[in-house]
C-alpha cells in the first residue's frame, strides 16, 4: 500500500490497522469469516506497508476474499462488533474507513446517508452526498427510477422487470449468475429435508422450466445445474433432469417409513416469490406431498427464520456461483462448517469436494472439481437448484463512472450526474 494513507478520522492506515480490521472482523464471525479461518495460517505486516497473507493451501482466486467482508478496512475508532450496525450507546459501531466518503446518517428502515471526504487522499469524489433508501420489489423499484426519484438501483431475479428496463434503455451492470434460483430445503434432523429421499423426490418433482414460466412469465432460463451453460466454468455435467415418476417413488419410499408427506413452504408475498411458492406447492401435490405455504411478514423476517431460527421446511433462496472464485458461494452454500449455509447439509464427501474446487491449479482442473460436486449433488440434493438468474444494477442515463467489483459491489468514489442532468453520449 502507499505510504501515508490516512483514515476519514486522520488516524494512519498501515500494515498494522490492516491487520487489526481483519483480525476483529474474523472474530466477530462477519460474512466469510469461517472461509477466511479456513485458509488463512497468518497475517504478516514485515512493515508499514506491506500485508502479507500466508495460506493453508493454494488458491489462486484468493484475493477475491479481499473483495468482500476482509477487505473493507476500518479503523481502530469505528468501535463496536463485526457485523453489527450503526447506533448509539455504548458499544455501537461506527464505520470509520479510508474510503471517499462518510457515514452521515443512518435511519434503520429509511435512508443511509454518506457525505463526500474533502479530504481523501484521491480527491474530493464528484458526488457530495450519496443516499440510500429501502424499496419495495422490482417493480416498484423501476418506478422510482423511471420517475427521478433514485438514480440508481439493484433488481434481483425479476426477470420481466429486468427486460422492461433493459427495452427501455437504461444502462448498467446485468450479472446472469447460476444457483440464484434455489429451493432451499431444511436437511436438519426433524425436518423433512433430513431424508435424502425427500430432498430427491423435491427435485425431481418440481420442473424448472414451470418455475420459470410462473415466476419470470418464461424470460429467465430453466436449468438445474450448478453454473450455467453461459458460466466459464460450465462442464456439461447435468443436474437432476424433471421426472414426476421417480419422483413419486421416492415420496412413496419415505412414506413406508412414517413420513407424513406434510412440508412448509416459507415466502413473502413479492410476486415472483409468491408465484414460485405456488408452482412447487402445485408440482408436489400433484406427486403425493402435502404442501402448505407459509407467509413471512416481509424479506427481514424471512431471513431470520430461515438463517437464525431454522424455523421452515423449504423456501426459495440464491447462492450464486461467482465467476471470479466459484468456489466461495459452493463452500458458503454446502460447507458442513459454514455459517451461510441455510439448508444445514453436512457431507464430508462433498467437503472435500468442494475443497478440489479451492485448490485446482487451472481453470480446465477447477472445470472438473465443479463436475465432481454437481454429480454428488445429484444424488445428495443439498438443494435443488430452478435455473440462474439475473441481477441488473441499473442506473439513469445522467450517471457515469460507476465501477463493479465481484459479486455487483459498486464502486461511487469516482461517480458523476451530468450537468443539468442531461444524458451524456458514450
Amino acid at each position: 500500500m502507499a505510504d501515508g494513507l490516512t483514515f476519514s478520522d486522520g488516524s494512519p492506515l498501515d500494515a498494522e490497522a490492516v491487520k487489526w480490521s481483519i483480525d476483529r472482523f474474523v472474530a466477530g464471525k462477519g460474512d466469510v469469516s469461517q472461509t477466511w479461518l479456513n485458509i488463512v495460517d497468518r497475517i504478516e505486516t514485515p512493515d508499514a506497508t506491506t500485508v502479507e497473507f500466508v495460506l493453508e493451501r493454494p488458491w489462486r482466486q484468493f484475493p477475491a476474499l479481499l473483495s468482500l467482508g476482509p477487505g473493507m478496512i476500518v479503523a481502530r475508532s469505528s468501535g463496536g462488533k463485526a457485523g453489527s450496525v450503526s447506533g448509539t450507546g455504548e458499544g455501537a459501531f461506527t464505520p470509520i474507513g479510508a474510503g471517499p466518503f462518510t457515514l452521515a446518517k443512518f435511519a434503520p428502515h429509511e435512508e443511509l446517508v454518506l457525505a463526500a471526504r474533502t479530504d481523501y487522499q484521491g480527491g474530493k469524489p464528484p458526488l457530495d452526498t450519496v443516499r440510500f433508501v429501502p424499496t419495495s420489489g422490482a417493480q416498484s423499484q423501476y418506478e422510482s427510477l423511471k420517475s427521478g426519484q433514485i438514480d440508481m438501483t439493484y433488481i434481483l431475479r425479476d426477470e420481466a422487470v429486468i427486460e422492461q428496463a433493459l427495452d427501455d434503455g437504461y444502462s448498467g451492470y446485468l450479472s446472469p449468475t447460476g444457483q440464484n434460483g434455489i429451493g432451499t430445503i431444511n436437511n436438519r434432523e426433524g425436518k423433512p429435508g433430513a431424508d435424502v429421499r425427500v430432498r430427491q423426490a423435491i427435485a425431481y418433482g418440481v420442473d424448472p422450466a414451470a418455475v420459470n414460466t410462473r415466476a419470470n412469465n418464461g424470460l429467465g432460463t430453466a436449468s438445474s445445474e450448478l453454473v450455467p451453460q453461459t458460466s466459464r466454468w460450465y462442464n456439461n455435467t447435468a443436474g437432476i433432469p424433471f421426472d414426476q415418476v421417480k419422483a413419486k417413488a421416492l415420496l412413496d419410499q419415505a412414506k413406508s417409513d412414517g413420513y407424513d408427506g406434510k412440508l412448509r413452504y416459507l415466502t413473502t408475498s413479492e410476486p415472483s416469490q409468491q408465484a414460485t411458492a405456488l408452482t412447487v406447492q402445485a408440482s408436489l401435490n400433484a406427486i403425493g406431498f402435502d404442501v402448505t405455504i407459509d407467509y413471512a411478514t416481509d424479506v427481514t423476517d424471512l431471513v431470520r427464520r430461515v438463517y437464525k431460527d431454522h424455523d421452515f421446511d423449504m423456501t426459495r433462496g440464491g447462492a450464486p456461483v461467482g465467476e471470479e472464485a466459484p468456489y466461495l458461494n459452493l463452500y458458503n452454500s454446502m460447507a458442513s462448517d459454514s455459517k451461510n449455509n441455510p439448508s444445514g447439509f453436512a457431507d464430508p464427501e462433498m467437503d472435500a469436494m468442494i475443497t478440489a474446487v479451492q485448490t485446482a491449479p487451472t481453470d480446465d482442473a477447477v472445470r472438473e472439481a465443479i463436475s465432481k460436486v454437481q454429480e454428488y449433488a445429484n444424488a445428495t440434493v443439498p438443494y435443488v437448484i430452478w435455473g440462474p438468474a439475473s441481477v441488473l444494477t441499473a442506473w439513469a442515463g445522467n450517471v457515469h463512472g460507476v465501477v463493479r467489483n465481484i459479486t455487483d459491489i459498486m464502486f461511487l468514489g469516482g461517480a458523476w450526474i451530468s450537468p443539468n442532468g442531461e444524458t451524456v453520449e458514450r
